[in-house]
Formats: structure tokens, sequence, C-alpha cells
């Protein structure tokens, strides 16, 4: 299979996914001001609560695993691509069975948390190794940094209890996610202003 089928799969299965857990959402916010559930009692909010978590647990399953093979494609190969998606999935289902599956994913997490802190660095490093589409320097770091901040993201989804490490997660999530649009939303002008970067090739 070519690297790039695998990006149009991808792609297409991430917005899948996304588009589910996005509907699941305005579905939720409509039916709970619609039902007034804001004045009913706490057994019948907890209710609503656990009904939605059910509801939308499988998509944010399947968006970390997504996540867990967009990341190291940056970094394979996609035949190697092949072996590692198998080899992650291997580990999700060990994990889940003698751990559980809330540690599964969050090993997953890690993992993937990892790779993209590898990806970053070498896409701020200038390498030209990574399997980016384009080759401009800041759509590369603000590829990254987005990347980074949507698995922090989800992984704070873990942690909201903790209130400090949540609350570092959230800043840490919120830098990186707009300082990485703006690097690709203005990625000619950025160039311009650090010439010494290199040239655009996109």
């Amino acid at each position: 299979m070519k690297k790039a089928s695998y990006d149009f799969y991808l792609i297409l299965a991430t917005a899948a996914v996304l588009g589910a857990i996005s509907a699941i959402c305005i579905y939720g916010m409509f039916y709970f001001k619609f039902a007034e559930l804001q004045h009913m009692p706490a057994a019948a909010k907890a209710l609503y609560m656990a009904r939605m978590n059910r509801l939308i647990s499988p998509f944010i399953i399947a968006l970390i695993l997504l996540l867990g093979i967009c990341v190291p494609k940056r970094l394979l190969s996609a035949s190697r691509l092949t072996w590692f998606a198998a080899l992650l999935t291997l580990v999700v289902v060990i994990i889940s069975f003698t751990a559980g599956v809330v540690m599964a994913l969050k090993v997953t997490l890690i993992i993937t948390l990892i790779l993209q802190f590898v990806v970053l660095v070498l896409a701020a490093g200038g390498s030209r190794g990574l399997n980016f589409t384009h080759k401009s320097y800041w759509l590369r770091v603000g590829s990254s940094l987005m990347h980074l901040g949507i698995i922090l993201f989800i992984l704070d989804l873990f942690f909201y209890k903790h209130h400090t490490l949540h609350l570092i997660l959230f800043w840490v999530t919120t830098f990186s996610t707009v300082s990485g649009m703006l690097a690709c939303f203005y990625s000619q002008s950025l160039l311009k202003l650090f010439r010494g970067k290199g040239e655009d090739h996109a």
C-alpha cells in the first residue's frame, strides 16, 4: 500500500470520527437544554452523563487509535507503518484484557505523545527525513504543534480530576494548538521573517 493511500484513508477516517464526536456533542448540548436537565434531580443528570459517555466512548477510542497511527507515519515508511499499527493494536488488546481499556488508551496516548514530540523536535530542527505532504518549514512545525495539542487535549480528559495537572495540560494544549495554527496560517509571512530557515518548496 502506498503512503499516499495511507494519508487518504487516515484523513477520511479521522474526519469521520471527528464529525461523529461533534454531532454527539451538539446533540448532547441541545438535548440538555430542551429537556431542561439543569432542573432535574442529580440522579437524572448523572444518568444522562453516563449515557452520553457510553455513546461517545467508542469514537474517542477510535480517535486515539487513529492518532497512534497518524503520528508515526511521519517517521516510518508505509511498510513499517503497517507493522507498527499491527503491533500497537496487539499491545492495546493485551493491556485491555490485563489492565483495562482505560489503561490501554493511556498507554497508547503516552506512546503517541512521545513520538509526536520527536516529530516536533525533528521538524523544528529542519529535518527533511519526515514524511510530510508539504516541504514548508513552518507548515511542518505548525502541523506538529497542532497534533501535539490534540494529543494533550485528549490525554487531559483522563486527568480532569487532578486539578493542578489538568490546568497545566490545558494551558500547554492551548499554547501548542494556537501557535500551531498561527504557524500554518501565516507560514509565508513567517518564512519571510525568518529567511534563514530555508526556502518554501511546497
